[in-house]
């Protein structure tokens, strides 16, 4: 069993049967949490997906671990403006885009690359295996300059590739109406990609209608695609 709680933008918490996996949470309210270790994730510095108020978690009534990008710098004026204790800096990991370490419960966290700052996660844990693409997007900007634009596609597909036929029981990845005719190029070929039982979109600015458009043009990924319609909404996946 797992569960899945939209917090806001792009944050999300994930309850497994042993631990709990709280991604890019930079604002909005996070649900009870359960009595269980916690591992908390932060793509990258964009103030949109990482707030010094993650480490607040750490009150000592639960394991806590932070596994953050290595742009979030843990220098002494940040720890001095953000009250990071020695205590709590013990339990940060600094992670690059292309890292593979071990996790507490067994499993890893291996990073990609991002097509904006940091990088994205893909976490074993508990049997689960779940992608959180942070700012990893094909980002395609009407009036942006066509060599750019390329470049950003070539350097999106490369980035993504080690997904490639990849079994995975939850993904969180972008569905953003600003990129207008683009918003959803990324998040179909991430599908056509890997091998995904339940896709979230994030990074959607409240904005939710991409995901019926998308539906409407792609109903075969009906069973997949979860719509994300408002902070504090949750699902329960048994498969």
């Amino acid at each position: 069993m797992m569960k899945a709680t939209f917090v806001t933008h792009s944050g999300f918490l994930i309850e497994l049967d042993g631990v709990c996996l709280l991604f890019d949470w930079w604002k909005g309210e996070l649900p009870p949490l359960p009595d269980k270790p916690l591992y908390v994730f932060a793509s990258h510095r964009h103030p949109d997906h990482f707030a010094p108020h993650i480490f607040t978690l750490d009150d000592g009534s639960r394991d806590v671990r932070f596994y953050l990008s290595r742009d979030i710098e843990l220098t002494d004026h940040n720890r001095s403006e953000w009250g990071l204790s020695d205590a709590t800096a013990q339990k940060c990991t600094l992670l690059g885009s292309s890292d593979e370490i071990p996790l507490p419960c067994g499993g890893t966290v291996r990073t990609l690359p991002s097509t904006d700052e940091g990088a994205a996660f893909l976490v074993t844990c508990g049997g689960k295996t779940i992608y959180h693409a942070g700012d990893l997007n094909w980002w395609h900007w009407e009036g942006e300059d066509k060599g750019w634009n390329r470049n950003m596609e070539v350097s999106f597909k490369r980035y993504i590739e080690p997904l490639r036929g990849v079994s995975i029981d939850l993904a969180m990845a972008p569905l953003d109406s600003r990129l207008e005719k683009a918003e959803d190029w990324g998040f179909l070929y991430l599908l056509e990609l890997a091998d995904i039982r339940k896709i979230l979109p994030m990074h959607q600015w409240k904005d939710y209608e991409p995901t019926d458009r998308f539906l409407a043009a792609h109903p075969e990924y009906a069973a997949q695609v979860v719509p994300v319609r408002a902070a504090g909404q949750s699902w329960l996946f048994s498969e």
